[in-house]
Parts: structure tokens; sequence; C-alpha cells
């Protein structure tokens, strides 16, 4: 048996524990390193060839470490025993009832595990948060662990986890920070020292920050807000640019020369999706309410709430543009996914459209280079509640494409929904000759060139881009008339955004 010189568990083998954990192997070969999961399909997917998520680089790293000092198992109980370091990395997903419904945090799967490593443990151990959690999360661990029957000492430390989906490789390889976070007294200091030494196999010493534990757990859902806010602001300035024939790409070059601003989360798109932004933010909005800082929460959910007006207002433009009715016409969906290089559609924007243009009874031909139908439609049903109950015909209405031109054909519009870079290789002129006249392309994410579709023969719409009305006027019709779309979640009163009127169109949304 090989001699590891620490042994690690990870609990939870999802986006985060997975390639976190296999990079962790891959860097520091004297490590042994366990994946633990309670679903056995989950753990058989990460010993295939065939791996549960898509990452780029992914597939490389797990194989050349997996069977030497990497290992995915159901066996959590032996795991736990053996280890020295126990990271949680579980799902933190919003709370869909009870107290701080839609805000807060449900961390009933980090207590849990806490549990388990008390009722399981037979030597002391460090604990290490990886899931994005709650300010003060770490002191709940830590009273459960404390709390255990046999005299073991347990620190608790936090070391949130700063992946962008699609590059998650590369930071992991290359991060630009490790944040590490614990109790600020000999035994956590030694903690703190111990996690330090794994990260320093690959990561120069300065670029690991070390912290108190709250300052390390804030400062995971301060960073994804600021980055959701920039994306939001961006977006936001596209509603006007579409108002006043400015365009949303040369203003974000302008400002983004600023060195003081930057040229990143700059590009306007139908708006943000994935599992950590809205729901970190959120998050921080809850903590916000919590101790009473109203009108900081106020300022954070105006970043979520003008992420489901970005979302809101490109399906509208879709209706409004073509006559004021889709029911009946096949609109292709071109991209599933909430970012390229990833198959995850959790809080994808391409659901939210999804919903409203089924909503409006058109039938949807779908592609995605990555995403599976059967995740999309759990997204759907998880998120937004539709399924073949709510949505009669759903199945008939939602077609789930094995390319792009299949999915093209026959439609009366196409819509980039992810910004997939394979898209901006297709044949257009293909496309075009395949679909219903007028042929529409909605861009929601400035991804093609809008000159060379129109040349075509396509009517091209995008996001804070100038209008080209097919009769080079604007006409009556809005770009973007603001109508009811579904029924959503309602905000709390004290987090309603205020909008500016808007002309409206009345046909847009009427039930069919």
């Amino acid at each position: 048996m090989a001699d590891f010189s620490y042994k690690i568990c990870c609990m939870g083998a999802g986006y985060v524990g997975g390639p976190t954990m296999a990079v962790v192997a891959q860097r520091c070969p004297s490590i042994k390193v366990t994946v633990v999961d309670l679903s056995q399909r989950q753990i058989d997917a990460w010993n295939s060839d065939k791996l549960p998520i898509y990452e780029p680089g992914l597939e490389e790293v797990v194989f050349e470490a997996r069977g030497r000092n990497l290992f995915f198992s159901t066996a959590i109980d032996e795991a736990i025993i053996e280890a020295d370091i126990v990271f949680v990395s579980v799902n933190t997903p919003t709370k869909t009832s009870g107290i701080g419904a839609g805000r807060a945090a449900n961390i009933k799967n980090c207590e849990l595990c806490a549990r388990k490593i008390a009722d399981v443990s037979t030597s002391d151990k460090i604990v290490v948060e990886k899931s994005t959690v709650p300010v003060r999360t770490a002191e709940s661990i830590r009273r459960v662990l404390a709390a255990n029957s046999k005299g073991l000492n347990f620190q608790v430390l936090s070391n949130p986890e700063f992946l962008a989906e699609g590059t998650a490789i590369a930071d992991l390889q290359a991060p630009a920070r490790v944040l590490i976070g614990g109790e600020q007294t000999p035994a956590g200091l030694a903690a703190i020292a111990a996690l330090v030494d794994v990260y320093a196999n690959w990561v120069p010493r300065e670029q690991i920050i070390t912290t108190n534990l709250w300052s390390s757990e804030m400062g995971k859902l301060v960073a994804n807000a600021f980055l959701a806010q920039r994306v939001s602001s961006i977006n936001s300035i596209s509603a006007l640019c579409e108002a006043t024939d400015a365009d949303v790409s040369e203003i974000s070059r302008a400002i983004g020369s600023d060195p003081r601003i930057g040229p990143k989360f700059l590009n306007a798109s139908v708006g943000f999706g994935g599992s950590c932004f809205q729901k970190d933010i959120l998050n921080l909005v809850y903590l916000c309410e919590t101790y009473g800082l109203n009108e900081v929460a106020h300022y954070w959910q105006q970043v979520v709430s003008i992420n489901d007006y970005q979302k809101r207002r490109f399906s509208q433009m879709i209706v409004s543009r073509m006559f004021n009715t889709i029911t009946g016409k096949r609109v292709a969906i071109m991209g599933l996914a909430f970012k390229k290089d990833t198959g995850d559609v959790r809080e994808t924007p391409a659901a939210f459209v999804c919903r409203d243009l089924l909503a409006e009874r058109a039938v949807l031909a779908t592609w995605d280079p990555q995403v599976e139908r059967e995740e999309f439609l759990k997204e759907l049903n998880y998120t937004l509640n539709v399924n073949p109950e709510t949505t009669p015909q759903l199945d008939e209405l939602l077609l789930t494409c094995p390319g792009p031109y299949e999915a093209v054909a026959g439609a009366h519009a196409l819509c980039v929904l992810t910004e997939w870079d394979e898209f901006k290789t297709y044949d257009y002129a293909r496309i075009y000759e395949s679909m219903a006249k007028p042929a529409f392309v909605f861009d929601g994410r400035n991804l093609l060139d809008h000159a060379a579709l129109r040349e075509v023969g396509f009517e091209v719409y995008a996001i804070g881009k100038p209008a080209f009305d097919c009769d080079s006027t604007r006409g009556s019709t809005p770009p973007f008339p603001s109508v009811p779309v579904a029924p959503r979640t309602p905000e709390p009163s004290c987090c309603r955004m205020l909008l500016l009127p808007v002309v409206v169109c009345a046909s847009a949304f009427a039930p069919p």
C-alpha cells in the first residue's frame, strides 16, 4: 500500500468536489484523495470513461490520477475514518419554503455532513467548508462537531471555491488566489497552515490568502455579487442603448478601456445564470435583511431584478418582432447551457426564455452540443415548474434535435442563448434557405456577425444594438415592450424595482 503524507476525503462528487479534488490529486501525488457521494450513479460515472460533467481538460486530469491517488467511492464512513482532512462540498440550494424562502441558503446538507463526520470519526480532523455557505455557517458546523462524545477535536476551515464553469480546470491549476479562513487560535492557525501546505504544492504562497473564518465565508458571496453586478449594470445600459440607437458593444469597449473599470464582465447578454451568482446574491440580501441593513439589501436585490428583467424583455422582443404571435411557429433554440464550455443548465437563461415561449405555445426546436434533454427538463421543472402537468403537450412543443441544421429546418426564428464558439462557424446561408420567411435571428449573446446575416437575408435583433426594421424605420412597435410574461415568484415589497413607463404592445403574451 502506498505511503501517503495526507489523506483527504471530499464529501460531494458534484461540479465543485469532483474537479477540485481531481486537480489536488494530480498536483499532489503524495496525497490520497477520496471523493465520496451517496449517489451510486454519480460515483459510477466518475469511475467510467464518460464523466458526469463536462469541463474542458477535466478528463485528462481525472484519467491521470484516478487509481493512483484519486478514488471515487460510496464508502463514506471508511473514507472519513481514514482522512486527515475532510472537505464538505455539497449542494446548498436557495430555500423554497420556510423562513428566508427565496433568498436564504439551505445548509441542511452541510449539517448532515458534520453530523456524519462526528458520528464515524475515530481521530481528530480538519473539516473544510468548500460549499458556498452563509456567513457564520462554520460556527454551526463547529458546534455540531464539538458535541461528539468521543473527546475528539475538530478544526473547521473555510476554503471557498472561485471557479468559473468552462475554465474550472485552468482556474484550479493556476488560481488567482486561494482563500483559507480559520479560527485565530493556535489550533486554528495550525489547521490553516496544514491546508496551506497542500495548496503550496502548486500555488505560490503569496497567492494563498489566510483570514478569519467569517471574512473567508463572506469573501465568496461578495466576489460573486460584484461580478454579477457588472453583468446587470451593462445589461441595464443595453436597454437604454436600444432606446437611443447606441451600440452596447461600443459602450463596453469605451468604458472597459478605463483601467479603473477594466473590460471583464461587460458583455451584454440575455442574462447571467449558473448555480452561484443568483444564489449568492440572494444569500447576501437575506443576510443584510437579517441584520436590519435594509438599504443594503435593496441595493443588491436590484442586481437580481435587472437580471430577471433582461431575460423577460428578450422573450418579449421575440414575440413583438414576430408580428405579436408565435403560436404554432417553430423557433430554433441554439444553446441551453448557462454559458459555453459546460453542460450545466442550473438557472440558465435559456430555461426562462423557453418557459415564456412555451406559454405562447411556440414549438421549440433545441440544440446544444453538451446538454442532455433529461437535464434541461429537470431544470425546467425544478426552477420554473414547467412540466407535462403545467404545460400541456410539452413533449410536442419542446423538441430536442441531433444537430443545428435539424433544429432550424422550417423554423421561423433562430435564438442564440449560449455563446458556444461553434455557433459562429455554421453555414448561415444554408440555414437561411431552410427556414420559413421572413427568417429572424435573435442573438441573446451578441455572438454572430449581424451585418453578414443581414446580407444573407435575415432580420436580426440583438441585445443593446440599434434596431434594423425591414422598412428601415423604427415603426410603432418598440423593440422590447414591457408586458407580463408568466407568473413569477413575487419579490418582497421592499425589494421591488421601479421601472420607467414604456410603450406596451397589448397583444404580446396574451393567452393563445
